[in-house]
């Protein structure tokens, strides 16, 4: 008898973006903001002392709950903070699902969705979207109705790895025809024109997501957080770990959510040098995705995807590349600063060039 549950032994599991070690590389493969985070960030950090460090943080994250709930709108008890949003979307699985129960996404998107659906141990149902990778919302609906065991449906806007941006009024529309639980997954919303914050105060079925790891430079952190109806933060907190989120987290999230300013400037930016690219790479042949993330969904002309993310490769520059019928013919490239970008074009151009 094997000691590993069978299901965890056929389990790929989920891969991450390389993280190269040469400072040299110019890393666009992780939608890694590539800013400093605020200075507030630093100020909180010198605070933190060794003693401090003796003792178990809170348990329920008080003190940032509080400041988000004011951003928010909302009551402390629609709030829940975990250790990145990825624990957010790992426990929404075993909240939300029975044991032979569904869940859904849409395809492609963030691959980690049907990674934690195989460690639960249940159903997958994938929604294609369209041709341009839009959103078949109507037909969405329809066709999970027929599917009564899927009760949780993650919703990636603006979409990974596509940068796609659903309307709210689309999203919302979704939400009330779905009977399950819907995650808005917002990772990348701050790099966006509009988010679906109110729809998680409105709607009981409704969860928004957020991560400290984007527009706020914090990704090696490892903070993210949820609002929603009180009895879906409920739910979350009567399952996770004890004490889910350390407390140098706690403060240093708390700083950062506290300078909205810095924040708003450091997204606004990125989003200028997204457009530049996006521009720069229409202009050589590309077919570029309409983007409202911090990241551009590529096709490359007259090269293979793969070809070009090997000889990107080759010049030091990484970029994200993934295999499939929906998504082997496209590049994923994070919004790097200026000077990665400046270089990545000037690669590009080159191989280009030489097609």
């Amino acid at each position: 008898m094997s000691l590993i549950r069978r299901s965890v032994e056929a389990l790929k599991g989920y891969t991450p973006g390389e993280q190269p070690i040469d400072p040299a590389i110019v890393k666009l493969n992780t939608n890694e903001n590539p800013y400093a985070p605020s200075p507030k960030v630093a100020e909180a950090l010198r605070g933190i002392t060794l003693s401090g460090l003796s003792r178990y943080p809170d348990p329920m994250c008080v003190a940032l709950r509080k400041r988000l709930a004011e951003l928010h709108g909302c009551s402390l008890e629609q709030v829940f903070v975990g250790n990145g949003s990825d624990e957010v979307l790992a426990l929404c699985t075993r909240a939300f699902v029975e044991n032979d129960g569904t869940i859904g996404f849409f395809n492609p998107s963030y691959s980690l969705y049907n990674v934690l659906a195989e460690i639960r141990d249940v159903g997958q149902h994938a929604v294609s979207l369209n041709d341009d990778f839009s959103w078949p919302i109507d037909a969405a609906v329809v066709e999970l109705t027929d599917d009564p065991g899927c009760s949780l449906f993650f919703f990636t806007n603006p979409n990974a790895p596509t940068g796609r941006l659903c309307p709210r009024e689309d999203v919302r529309r979704f939400c009330a025809g779905f009977g399950g639980v819907v995650v808005v997954d917002e990772a990348y919303v701050d790099f966006s024109s509009e988010d679906c914050a109110s729809l998680a105060l409105e709607l009981d079925n409704v969860l928004v997501a957020r991560t400290f790891s984007k527009s706020y430079s914090l990704a090696g952190l490892r903070l993210g957080y949820a609002i929603g109806a009180p009895a879906l933060i409920e739910a979350l907190y009567k399952i996770k770990d004890s004490y889910n989120v350390d407390g140098i987290a706690q403060v240093l999230g708390l700083a950062a959510v506290t300078d909205q300013g810095w924040m708003k400037d450091n997204a606004a930016r990125v989003v200028a040098t997204r457009e530049r690219l996006c521009a720069a790479l229409e202009h050589l042949g590309f077919r570029v995705c309409p983007s409202q993330a911090n990241f551009l969904w590529v096709e490359p002309p007259a090269m293979e995807a793969k070809e070009m993310f090997d000889a990107l490769r080759a010049h030091r520059i990484l970029v994200r590349y993934f295999p499939g019928e929906r998504t082997g013919r496209f590049l994923r490239i994070t919004v790097g600063t200026d000077d990665h970008i400046d270089r990545l074009l000037s690669v590009v151009n080159t191989l280009c060039s030489g097609v």
